[in-house]
Formats: C-alpha cells, sequence, structure tokens
C-alpha cells in the first residue's frame, strides 16, 4: 500500500487461504478510505470466501464499483463480485430492519389474511363463472355430454356415500330424540319429541348432515383426483390435444353431485326420523303409527321442502371447491395433500355458512 493511496491485490484469494488473508485484513482496517485506488492487475483464483473477504474491505458499494469499473477483471470475475456485493447488501438491510410492535405484527398478519381471503373468493367466483360457462354452452349439445363420466361420478358420490349418511344420521336422530326426551319429559311435554326430531331433520340437520358428510369424502376425492392429475401433467395433456379440461373433468363432477346430494339428504331425513322414532317407542312408548300421524297432522309440507331446497346449492358449491383446489396444486405430492386438506375445510365451511345465512333468511321470510 504506497502513501495510503492504491492498494495491489495479489496472489489466490480463495478458501484455502482465508485464515491468512484474515489476519492482513486486520492489519488494515478495513473498510479502506474512498481516496484509496484499488489494483487487481495481479489477482490470481477468486471464489466466494475471497469476494467476501474483498466486501469486508472495501464494502458493498466500492465492491460493487469495482466490479464494474476494473479492467483488469475477467467477465466471471465482475460477475461474482457483483453477486457477492447484492447479497451482502440485502443481507445488511434485512439486519438493519427495524422489529415490528406486537401489535403491528398483528395487524399485518391480518391484513394479509384478508388479502387471501379476497384473492380465493375473486378465484372461486371466476371458477363457478367458467364452470357456469361452459355447462350453458354444452347444454344445446347432447352429443358431447360426457354420460358414461356423470353416471361413474353418480355412484362414487351418491350410491357409495349411502350407507355411512344413513348410519350417521339414524344415530344423530337417536340421540336428539333421546336429548329431548331427557329434558321435555320434565315439563310433561315428552310428545313434543316429535316436533323436535322432525323439525330439525326435515329443515335443517338432515340436508346438513349429509352436506358435510359429501364435503368431507367428495370435496376431498375431487381435489385428489384432479390435483394428482396435474401433478403428472395428464391436464396439461388434454389442453395439448385441444380438450377443455373443464368439460372433461368438473362438469360430470358438478353434475354427479347436483343429483346425488338431494338424494342423499332424502335419506338423511329418513333415517334421522327413524333414528328418532326408535327411541320414542323405546322411551316414550310413543308408537311408530303414533309418531308418523303426528308429524302427518303437525309438521308442514313447507318444512321438507326448506330443508331439500339447500342441497343443490351445497352441491354445486363442495363440488366447485373440490374441482378448483385440485386445478390449483403445484405439481408435488405435498401440494396434493394441502390442497385436499384446503378443499375439505373450505366446503365444510361454505356449507356451514350458507346454511346459517338460508336459516335466517327463511326465518324473516316466514317459511
Amino acid at each position: 500500500m504506497a502513501g495510503a493511496a492504491c492498494l495491489r491485490l495479489s496472489g489466490d484469494w480463495t478458501l484455502a487461504h482465508h485464515g491468512a488473508l484474515a489476519q492482513q485484513l486486520q492489519t488494515l482496517q478495513p473498510p479502506l478510505p474512498a481516496e484509496c485506488q484499488i489494483d487487481c492487475s495481479e489477482l490470481g483464483a477468486l471464489d466466494t470466501a475471497g469476494a467476501s473477504l474483498l466486501q469486508q474491505l472495501l464494502g458493498s458499494e466500492r465492491l460493487q464499483q469495482l466490479s464494474q469499473d476494473s479492467s483488469a477483471l475477467t467477465p466471471e470475475r465482475r460477475a461474482l463480485l457483483a453477486a457477492v456485493a447484492r447479497a451482502m447488501q440485502a443481507t445488511a438491510a434485512q439486519a438493519a430492519a427495524p422489529a415490528g410492535s406486537a401489535i403491528g405484527d398483528l395487524l399485518e398478519q391480518a391484513g394479509r389474511a384478508m388479502q387471501g381471503f379476497w384473492r380465493h373468493g375473486v378465484g372461486l367466483s371466476g371458477f363457478i363463472g367458467l364452470t357456469l360457462e361452459t355447462g350453458l354452452r354444452l347444454l344445446p349439445r347432447p352429443r358431447r355430454w360426457r354420460l358414461t363420466a356423470f353416471a361413474a361420478q353418480l355412484e362414487s358420490t351418491g350410491l357409495d356415500a349411502l350407507p355411512i349418511v344413513a348410519l350417521l344420521t339414524f344415530l344423530v336422530g337417536a340421540v336428539v330424540a333421546f336429548l329431548g326426551a331427557t329434558v321435555l319429559s320434565t315439563f310433561g311435554a315428552s310428545l313434543y319429541t316429535v316436533h323436535l326430531v322432525a323439525f330439525a331433520f326435515l329443515r335443517e340437520l338432515g340436508v346438513l348432515l349429509a352436506a358435510i358428510l359429501v364435503a368431507g369424502r367428495t370435496a376431498s376425492a375431487f381435489a385428489a383426483q384432479i390435483g394428482s392429475m396435474r401433478a403428472n401433467e395428464e391436464i396439461d395433456a388434454l389442453r395439448v390435444m385441444g380438450l377443455d379440461p373443464v368439460e372433461l373433468l368438473v362438469l360430470p363432477r358438478v353434475l354427479a353431485l347436483l343429483f346425488a346430494l338431494p338424494i342423499l339428504g332424502l335419506v338423511a331425513m329418513a333415517s334421522g326420523v327413524a333414528g328418532g322414532m326408535l327411541v320414542c317407542a323405546l322411551q316414550l312408548d310413543i308408537s311408530p303409527a303414533m309418531f308418523l300421524s303426528v308429524i302427518e297432522q303437525q309438521i308442514g309440507l313447507r318444512h321438507f321442502v326448506v330443508g331439500l331446497s339447500k342441497a343443490p346449492v351445497f352441491a354445486f358449491l363442495i363440488a366447485v371447491i373440490g374441482c378448483l383446489e385440485g386445478f390449483k396444486v403445484a405439481g408435488s405430492a405435498q401440494s396434493v395433500g394441502e390442497h385436499t386438506t384446503s378443499a375439505v375445510v373450505q366446503s365444510i365451511f361454505v356449507v356451514i355458512v350458507v346454511d346459517a345465512v338460508a336459516a335466517l333468511f327463511f326465518m324473516e321470510m316466514g317459511w
């Protein structure tokens, strides 16, 4: 270093010489002043370890300038120095970032969650529109209807789900009737257990329980099936062949669930009422004939219609959410699992929210 005006770099600045070079740098008291010139004409080998030592000696800005101005460096070494300078600048900026407060972090997380919820809502709305547009476009073209795929999906989503739906709703009906009998018998109103079971299953629980079971069983299947196809690039192959994945994969599943869920809801209503009727016969000495007579005479048909009218809405939302999450799969097994779980959670959440809104609406309308 001549007259504190020029620093000549020589030898190999590599990992093998890192310890000796670091000791020499301590005597120079880095960073060097701005007026000090750098001579790289005798510089030997250079790697990232040596470049990091140069950054400590010169600073990130001087190292960036050296990578741009020095004519003694090859293009490869200039690129290496520039990359090290940018990386060290980014690290220094992260280290210098002020620590956020707890309230600020909480508000930030809430804002990110709201942004994600908004983006998901927009994406779901767009996919619903795309599905409806494809269905209306194919409606006047019977030759393009996928009846075989529709029948296969109808068997998978409807027929195969009948046993579990019937068993679960039967047991829930028995539990509801038992609770009603326990409470109402203390007031001498055991007969109203029939009304409780009938109102609960015809209006709310029958279709709701069936929809929740379908959301856990069918939405996950749709997401996993389409997600696996996306991971294996089968959907890309369909597009290359000029085929529409929405027409081939989404519409048969949506239509099959639109037919299957009302049937499952009807089975759930009948099973729940049957479970309540069994408990009433065993605990309250209310015969099945009397049970059915009370339902026929005092429970209006509108309750059955109101309950069953929600089934197509639930079916459409569950099918669309399951298919959309399948199309979001990024291409790995982990992504398939994450989006399958997301499809189940979203479907159950949407079903419960829509059911609550519908209950408030029907109550205000007096139906």
